[in-house]
């Protein structure tokens, strides 16, 4: 550690002379940390490394056309509950970089994020809360070839914690503005394609292909108050695995369909996202397929349902899913499904829009398995496009806004939603199968004097599966627009406790946040309710846990 500290001053003041000659620093540090409790109310005995942290320190310079960075990661004593173990007690320097950027040529050695299209076919990203860093050490090549095409080519290893994967990923993808290209007006037109290969040693498994890839293109459109797209993508062959093991020396190829359709014009907006994925999981490691981390995963496939705002319309939440089972239980080969959001305001001056005009956005999901024929015996099976297969998830939920008056305005919300949660969230402790829920929330907010305001929620859960009813409160006083303090309770008022009486769970928090300039610390005290968190469709399982937490953020 001291030979790190001792390193990182040293590199700071090389820097600092440069910055001189007129580059500058930018960056960041952010820590995340737990004091966990033990707590007999919801059964969670604290570990015995009960104080638990993640922190980031990142560090960037630019001078002129070259930019370089580095981030120091430290888990320590240990990661936080539910993060992969690739990062307990771990700490060192978890990605570093230099770009250079010309006007048509820009060049990264190192780590490096990049996304394809979609992401159907490669996305590599950062999102620390839920514990995912797939960037990939290598080189990347991007090159505007003209005003309307250029194409990125890519070659290296994705990061696994502080080590990067054995095998190999090289990607090459390519934009062209067809509207520009060939003097299109009426519509504006862009045509893209990608390819992206994992090379993965056989080892002693010679059945195993060296080679796997996704191949893919995609056209985007807009014209006038229409605009849509579409991107189709194929995998190559390859064995299931399953949590590292081998499920079937039987190779299996995959598909993924995506089509996107929206209307906007002034005051009314529809969009409609149709996607259907056969076997479409893809790892830099064949064998960490399946794992709840979402550790070397190459693609992006989120959950296309809506991201909801509250405690307890966030407690059945859908997770993708495209992999495919070839079981005695069960079999499924993926998932088809659409979702359609609708937002409409009301005018001002209205009957039912009044002096401030009213909000309403609708949104209605639905996701199943492929219909398919299987034959467990000899691992064989076929799908048809659409089907009739099993239902996974549907949602339909609404929201109505309102401003009343120029300090008082209000949000309602209703979801009505079906989850298969042994499927949908991988059948963790708990499960119980098919739920059906209603939920319903009603949120105010209230303007005072100098920047201050007072936000209070109540909800309530109907459902006589799983944990059966749940009312949640919420209550956010805002001091100024730096500091405000909040206070929660999440009750489980009809759940069946361990000793078989009407629980009564009540998941409490206290907390609050404090903003000055670039510094941000938030803290809080509070039981954690067990389940998925998920952020842009992308979930991890969260344990339940009582504790302390805080977080730090200081960017410059």
């Amino acid at each position: 550690m001291k030979k790190l500290l001792l390193t990182a001053a040293l590199i700071c003041t090389i820097f600092s002379s440069f910055a001189q000659e007129g580059g500058y620093f930018f960056g960041g540090f952010e820590s995340n940390a737990q004091w966990l409790l033990d707590d007999d109310g919801i059964n969670f005995v604290a570990p015995e490394d009960n104080l638990r942290a993640n922190n980031y320190f990142q560090l960037n310079y630019s001078l002129g056309k070259f930019t370089a960075g580095i981030q120091y990661e430290a888990y320590l004593p240990d990661a936080l509950l539910g993060y992969s173990p690739v990062y307990e007690n771990g700490n060192g320097i978890g990605t570093y970089y230099l770009n250079y950027k010309a006007d048509k040529l820009d060049v990264t050695g190192g780590y490096f994020y990049e996304q394809f299209g979609s992401g159907l076919a490669l996305r590599s990203w950062e999102d620390r809360q839920l514990g995912i860093n797939n960037s990939i050490r290598g080189a990347r090549v991007k090159y505007a070839i003209n005003e309307y095409s250029d194409f990125t080519a890519l070659y290296g290893q994705q990061r696994i914690g502080f080590e990067v994967s054995e095998a190999t990923i090289q990607g090459l993808d390519a934009n062209v503005d067809l509207s520009t290209a060939f003097g299109i007006e009426a519509v504006d037109l862009r045509f893209g394609a990608s390819y992206v290969n994992r090379y993965q040693n056989q080892g002693t498994q010679t059945f195993l292909p060296s080679n796997v890839s996704i191949a893919g293109a995609r056209l985007d459109f807009v014209a006038g108050s229409v605009y849509g797209g579409l991107e189709v993508d194929t995998k190559s062959k390859d064995a299931l695995f399953f949590e590292g093991e081998l499920v079937s020396e039987k190779l299996y190829d995959g598909t993924a369909m995506q089509v996107n359709l929206g209307y906007a014009q002034k005051g009314l907006g529809i969009n409609g996202t149709f996607r259907r994925l056969e076997n479409f999981n893809f790892y830099a490691d064949r064998q960490a397929a399946g794992n709840q981390f979402n550790d070397q995963v190459v693609n992006y496939i989120p959950a296309l349902s809506k991201t909801q705002d509250y405690l307890l319309t966030n407690l059945y939440v859908y997770n993708a899913q495209p992999g495919l089972v070839i079981e005695q239980a069960e079999q499924r080969a993926g998932e088809v499904g659409a979702q359609v959001d609708v937002f409409y305001t009301i005018k001002k001056g209205s009957t039912l829009g009044g002096k401030y005009g009213t909000k309403i956005a609708a949104n209605f999901s639905y996701w199943g398995g492929l219909d398919a024929e299987y034959n467990v015996e000899n691992r064989f099976y076929e799908a048809k496009f659409i089907g009739s297969g099993s239902r996974f998830y549907r949602d339909f939920n609404f929201e109505i806004k309102k401003k009343w008056t120029p300090k008082f305005s209000s949000v309602g919300t209703y979801q009505n939603v079906y989850i298969d949660k042994a499927i949908s969230q991988g059948g963790f402790v708990g499960t119980q199968g098919e739920i059906q829920a209603q939920i319903a929330v009603i949120e105010g907010t209230y303007k005072l004097k100098n920047s201050q305001s007072i936000r209070g929620v109540v909800q309530h859960l109907w459902t006589e599966q799983d944990r059966e009813n749940w009312m949640a409160a919420v209550v956010e006083y805002n001091f100024s627009s730096r500091f405000s303090m909040y206070v929660y309770d999440n009750w489980n008022y009809r759940e069946l406790g361990y000793d078989g009486e009407e629980s009564q769970i009540h998941y409490y928090s206290v907390g609050g946040s404090y903003t000055e300039g670039r510094t941000r610390l938030s803290m809080n005290y509070g039981r954690q309710r067990g389940g998925l968190i998920c952020v842009g469709g992308v979930c991890r399982v969260v344990p339940e846990s009582n504790g302390l937490s805080a977080s730090l953020n200081i960017s410059f």
